[in-house]
């Protein structure tokens, strides 16, 4: 696959799109753009913390979300998991479940992270692996200590959970209630693409798949005693299942929210299907866009109304893909260690690995290292950077800019996809 070559306005763009001159938008319009799990939080999610120089590179002040991760394995063995499957072998290190020890340092550290940043509002997303493998016990006192913890300091701490749906039973949601932690579920559409991907390991290679145990937990999850718990439901875009059909599948259960999520690649390691002129996932959301549209677009759809915020308003993606700016967020692993963005698992090997730990580094620490990401206009390639586009997709997500010859200097391994999805919506809306 070979990296697409762009126009070159690069230096007049540059004072176009400095990315210090965002547009405000209406409270009403705007998710985001910092929330990066796929449960919508209440309103509109705070706008990050940004230290911003002069060229448009933008560094994150301040966190407010935090992944932990309580349980580092899985009861599923998806094709696509970007933990388990892709370059990175760190979690065989891990403790299985997060250490009481450890939980309680997490606790402590955002409430310091709070206090020195007078945050009002944080988010902690329960993650793994498949968190409900740490158990009741283990989640229950955890949500209690970080609840505490971020009262304490002066803060709301909002609760999510991404699960897989295989383990959620009466006795979790009882935790869950207890402390309002809302819940997203992994759902790839129909059985036969859920069960395709979503599957468990079985004696002689052999696979079984998942869509009968999360359709069960969707029904639950649904009823009118646990339905103010449903966060939303995230499928990843397979470009060979039917479009409508998918999205049909998904809005079947009534979610209060629905994203899609391509699936994490580089220029090194392309997505399937992809082709140096082909866009097989823009075309398939295209479709779905369509669909959602003429249905009267009854489900929030993540990606969709983020692309429709921006081509408005110029700001106010929640969506990771698209827009220029990050969300304020950092993962916790069950050993304690502080990692960026797990999607860097498709890079290399630890690509996501700091050096940080909660018992060495605060986050303001964490925030200070030298290899700290960089987003914004000014940390793009010349070809995103003269792009009629670039204020809406941002350059797509950074892990799926780089390769090992360039770096993250690339356009998007997903450019002819989201440009083909961003045109189409432009001519679609009229925006």
């Amino acid at each position: 696959m070979r990296l697409p070559r762009g126009r070159n306005r690069g230096a007049e763009m540059n004072s176009l799109h400095d990315s210090t001159s965002v547009r405000s938008v209406p409270d009403s319009a705007r998710r985001g753009p910092t929330w990066n799990d796929y449960c919508p939080p209440p309103g509109h999610w705070p706008m990050p913390r940004l230290s911003v120089t002069k060229d448009g590179r933008t560094r994150l002040a301040a966190l407010d979300q935090f992944t932990v991760k309580l349980h580092s394995r899985c009861n599923l063995a998806c094709d696509y998991c970007y933990v388990y499957e892709l370059r990175d072998t760190s979690w065989r290190e891990q403790p299985r479940i997060m250490p009481g020890p450890i939980r309680e340092k997490v606790a402590d550290r955002i409430a310091e992270h709070i206090r020195r940043h007078g945050l009002e509002r944080i988010r902690v997303i329960l993650h793994g692996g498949e968190p409900l493998l740490a158990g009741e016990a283990v989640i229950d006192e955890f949500a209690a200590s970080v609840r505490r913890s971020a009262r304490a300091a002066g803060a709301v701490a909002e609760l999510a959970v991404q699960t897989n749906g295989t383990l959620l039973s009466e006795a979790v949601l009882k935790v869950l209630h207890r402390h309002e932690v809302r819940v997203g579920i992994s759902l790839d559409g129909a059985a036969e693409t859920h069960d395709r991907h979503r599957h468990r390991r079985g004696n002689g290679g052999s696979a079984r798949g998942s869509h009968a145990e999360v359709s069960a937990a969707l029904e639950r999850l649904g009823s009118p005693c646990h339905r103010r718990l449903f966060g939303g439901l995230l499928c990843t875009v397979d470009p060979t299942a039917p479009p409508r059909q998918t999205y049909d599948a998904l809005a079947a259960h009534r979610p209060p929210a629905v994203d899609f999520q391509l699936p994490h690649a580089t220029w090194d390691f392309p997505p399937a299907g992809a082709g140096s002129s082909r866009a097989p996932y823009g075309d398939w959301l295209c479709e779905v866009f369509d669909h959602w549209t003429d249905t009267g677009r009854a489900v929030p759809v993540r990606l969709f109304e983020s692309a429709l915020t921006l081509l408005r308003h110029g700001s106010g993606s929640s969506a990771e893909i698209l827009g220029l700016l990050p969300a304020a967020v950092t993962v916790i692993e069950t050993d304690g260690s502080l990692v960026w963005a797990e999607s860097l698992n498709a890079v290399a090997d630890r690509a996501a690995h700091t050096g940080a730990n909660v018992f060495s580094h605060s986050f303001d620490d964490l925030l200070a290292l030298p290899r700290a990401p960089e987003t914004g206009i000014g940390t793009l390639c010349s070809s995103c950077r003269s792009c009629a586009h670039v204020d809406i997709c941002g350059g797509g997500l950074r892990t799926h800019r780089h390769s090992a010859r360039r770096g993250f200097m690339n356009p998007s391994v997903y450019c002819l996809d989201l440009t083909r999805l961003i045109r189409h919506i432009r001519r679609r809306t009229g925006h």
